[in-house]
């Protein structure tokens, strides 16, 4: 076999190289995929969008500002929720958010990093008003996904956060007191009895404006995109209210009440957090986005495994609140719900909304849905 030296290698490859592209005109080139511009997008619960703590802007408006001035968009995403669990008037996460059944406010928070491919979360965490941001600590000082209980407050004391004895407000305490004093009267019935007399309580206090239907469940989930395709994302709540003590829902759970997938979307949820936590919830949301739907049909499908759980019977569903939010890689987003809303003591419906900036504006959407309330 004859020796071919380095220099003729080298000339032999470059010719083959230009052999191989040129083919006729008429064959079919191979397929570039150049990622192009996108336009920044935030996604959120409803209340993203009808908080703003005393400021001029809201949740979504603060974390597109920050996105589009060249923040990192997990940053941003945070600056933007951090504005709920700070604002006592929002009691569905951090501060002043409804407590457990003794009383005490348990806080739950996740987030993803897109491209870095990094999560972090928190559970049954007492005592700080930021939950998101000792998520954030997690994903970037250890290399665990979620520390939970006394051992989360141990590591955000550790990391240097103000560890506060309570985060009740006057109010969150007040309307505790207030379902205390309604459900001690049912509290030797079996199980199932009493379960059912709890929810009379909730739907009571709804009716009568005491507490705020959507945040029973509570929650902020709120999602991103920036013009390079960059995707993260960020749920935070103070859980579903008066639980039992140490319960953790699906907002602390990747995959569940959020996930993000740099390649694909994000997409988290609000909501009954059991329900999210059977069917992945999350996850499910962005493999459906993979597969090809929309951000809004995605959220819907999801939604109908939860309610096939229940053979679609709209009376076994009828205190099943879900609703999952969604973006995806070009930009696109949406939201549903499984009832398109509830109705108020005057028999009024109030219609399930979302929020978003969508690049001209934050505001409030109406959210997709698979069951209408009829009165």
């Amino acid at each position: 076999m004859s020796h071919i030296d380095r220099r003729t290698f080298l000339a032999s490859t470059a010719a083959a190289s230009v052999v191989a592209v040129a083919r006729p005109l008429s064959a079919k080139a191979p397929e570039l995929l150049i990622p192009q511009g996108v336009k920044p997008i935030v996604v959120a619960s409803a209340n993203g969008h009808r908080y703003k703590n005393g400021g001029a802007k809201t949740g979504v408006e603060i974390a597109f500002e920050k996105i589009t001035k060249g923040d990192d968009v997990l940053d941003a995403l945070i600056a933007g929720v951090n504005l709920c669990e700070l604002d006592p008037a929002d009691t569905s996460v951090g501060y002043g958010g409804l407590p457990n059944h003794d009383g005490v406010v348990q806080l739950d928070a996740s987030c993803m990093h897109g491209p870095k491919k990094r999560a972090g979360a928190v559970g049954a965490l007492e005592g700080v008003r930021t939950p998101s941001l000792v998520a954030k600590a997690v994903m970037e000082q250890t290399d665990h996904h979620l520390i939970v209980g006394k051992d989360a407050q141990t590591f955000a004391r550790n990391m240097g956060f103000k560890i506060e004895d309570d985060l009740n407000t006057e109010q969150s305490r007040k309307t505790w007191l207030e379902w205390k004093r309604r459900t001690d009267p049912s509290r030797y019935l079996d199980p199932i009895k009493r379960e059912a007399a709890m929810n009379d309580v909730v739907r009571q206090m709804v009716k009568e404006g005491l507490i705020d239907e959507q945040h029973v469940y509570g929650t902020i989930n709120c999602d991103g995109i920036n013009a390079k395709g960059e995707i993260c994302g960020v749920t935070t709540t103070s859980g579903l209210a008066w639980k039992i003590p140490g319960r953790v829902g699906d907002s602390p759970l990747v995959g569940c009440g959020l996930y993000v997938d740099n390649d694909t979307g994000a997409a988290g949820s609000t909501g009954r957090g059991e329900e999210v936590i059977y069917i992945n919830g999350a996850r499910t949301v962005v493999e459906y986005m993979r597969r090809g739907a929309s951000p809004e049909q995605a959220c819907l499908d999801a939604l109908k495994l939860i309610a096939a759980r229940y053979g679609n019977d709209r009376e076994k569903l009828k205190d099943i609140d879900v609703n999952f939010y969604a973006l995806n890689k070009r930009g696109e987003f949406g939201g549903a719900a499984i009832w398109n809303g509830s109705m108020n003591s005057r028999g009024e419906l109030r219609r399930r909304q979302f929020a978003a900036h969508d690049g001209r504006e934050g505001r409030l959407f109406e959210s997709a849905y698979l069951f209408e309330r009829r009165g």
